[in-house]
């Protein structure tokens, strides 16, 4: 079958669009819960227009209503972000032929959700040379969504009485829940979730939301001891990747 960018972009759009369900409710909770706290209607539609980064936002959002030093803010969103470091260390294999324009895309695109969503795009074994494609698809239609449902919220979240006590942001928990289960094929991966869960309960109670970078780290160090371990298949799944079929496949040089 042929390759092409056309198919790649409506690959990752196809893919993201589970997501866009669970992200919509959260955009527009951000919305309502940015106006009460005394940002302007355009300073909150920047704030997803420029840093698009929902759990970032909100915690951004919650000091400003709290009245915090702007250092104090910008640091604890910083912190709040590292888990994207392991995003990027992810996919470095797969972008570092791309120039420098498409590698500052990738970066300021790069969310849970395009991550999540084209992460197995780049893994598969075919030697598509536009696998950037799907990605930046998936990456600018989340991008637009999140934009809508925060203009959304900003402009009707008046109109829902107490929209954060809902719990309508669990759509997207649930919709994370989904898209992780069918790639814990090893017991590595498995471990990894298990041990990441446990300690995020644990450390939920730590400040600045540090608990999520605690947790990640954790599931990481977890899942590398055991596959050390040589952690063998879940039972009732197929082996999967090989070791050496996991490693990013050559990307060919081509115009973008």
């Amino acid at each position: 079958m042929p390759y092409s960018r056309r198919k790649e972009l409506l690959s990752g759009a196809r893919a993201i669009f589970p997501l866009i369900v669970g992200a919509a409710p959260f955009g527009i909770i951000f919305g309502t819960l940015a106006q009460s706290s005394g940002l302007s209607f355009w300073g909150a539609m920047a704030f997803s227009l420029v840093v698009f980064a929902g759990s970032a936002q909100f915690v951004a959002v919650g000091l400003v209503a709290a009245g915090t030093t702007w250092p104090l803010i910008v640091f604890t969103t910083f912190v709040v972000n590292l888990r994207h470091l392991l995003y990027s260390a992810s996919l470095v294999p797969y972008v570092r032929h791309l120039g420098i324009g498409w590698k500052v895309a990738i970066a300021f695109f790069l969310t849970d959700e395009s991550f999540a969503a084209s992460i197995g795009r780049y893994q598969s074994s075919d030697a598509s040379p536009y696998k950037h494609w799907h990605y930046i698809s998936a990456a600018v239609v989340m991008y637009l969504n999140w934009a809508l449902f925060t203009w959304v919220g900003l402009t009707l979240g008046s109109l829902i009485p107490n929209a954060a006590a809902w719990g309508l942001d669990f759509a997207m928990v649930a919709t994370f829940i989904g898209m992780v289960v069918p790639y814990l094929t090893r017991w590595p991966m498995a471990i990894a979730v298990i041990v990441a869960g446990a300690v995020a309960v644990l450390a939920y109670g730590l400040p600045h939301q540090i608990g999520i970078l605690v947790a990640t780290l954790a599931g990481v160090l977890a899942g590398v001891i055991s596959d050390r371990w040589n952690g063998g298949p879940l039972k009732g799944t197929s082996e999967g990747t090989s070791r050496e079929d996991s490693k990013a496949p050559a990307q060919p040089e081509v115009a973008p």
